[in-house]
C-alpha cells in the first residue's frame, strides 16, 4: 500500500463508501432531505449515508466534511501559519497546536519550516490572538502567511480511481 492511499484513507473504505465520497464532493443537494437524496442515488437509505459518514469521521478516513466558506465576506480571518518544530518534539507541538480551536488543519512538511497550519478567526485581531497564543504555549516563532489575494484552484481527487488503482496494485 503507498502513503498516498494510507494518507487519504482509501485502504479503509469499500467501493459504497467510495462512491459516497465522489458524490459528495463538491456538492450537496440544497434539499430538505439531501442525504435521502443522495442515498436515492446510490441505492441506499439516508441512515446508510449518514452511518457511513459518521464512520468514516471517526475512523479518520473523513478528517472532515462540511461547506467552505469565504471567511472573510463574513468578516472573518484565515492565515496560513508555519513553526520550525525540532523532530524530537513534533507529536508534543502538533498536540498543543490541535488543541486551540482556531487550527482548521496541519501538514508535516520537509522544509526548514517543517510544521504549517491555517488558523480560522472571526476577526483579525482574534487571528493575532491565536498566533500569538501559539507563540507562547510552544515557545516557538510562528510565521504568519496572511492571505493577500485568493486564487481558485480546482483539484477533485477521486476515490474511486484510488480504490480501483489499489485493487489493480493488488493492495488490497
Amino acid at each position: 500500500m503507498t502513503a498516498p492511499d494510507i494518507a487519504f484513507g482509501v485502504a479503509r473504505t469499500d467501493a459504497v463508501d467510495r462512491r459516497l465520497i465522489d458524490r459528495l464532493h463538491g456538492e450537496l443537494p440544497l434539499t430538505e432531505r439531501p442525504f435521502a437524496d443522495v442515498g436515492r442515488e446510490l441505492g441506499l437509505s439516508e441512515d446508510e449515508v449518514l452511518e457511513r459518514l459518521r464512520r468514516m469521521l471517526a475512523r479518520g478516513t473523513l478528517t472532515r466534511f462540511g461547506p467552505l466558506f469565504q471567511i472573510e465576506r463574513a468578516g472573518g480571518q484565515f492565515v496560513l501559519a508555519a513553526l520550525e518544530v525540532p523532530l524530537a518534539d513534533f507529536e508534543r507541538i502538533t498536540a498543543m497546536v490541535n488543541s486551540l480551536p482556531e487550527v482548521a488543519h496541519n501538514y508535516r512538511r520537509e522544509h526548514w519550516l517543517n510544521m504549517w497550519f491555517v488558523v480560522a478567526a472571526e476577526s483579525q485581531a482574534a487571528a493575532d490572538a491565536a498566533l500569538a497564543r501559539l507563540a507562547q504555549i510552544t515557545g516557538l516563532q510562528v510565521f504568519a502567511f496572511p492571505k493577500e489575494r485568493e486564487y481558485f484552484v480546482g483539484l477533485r481527487l477521486s476515490a474511486l480511481e484510488a480504490g480501483e488503482a489499489e485493487v489493480q496494485h493488488g493492495t488490497h
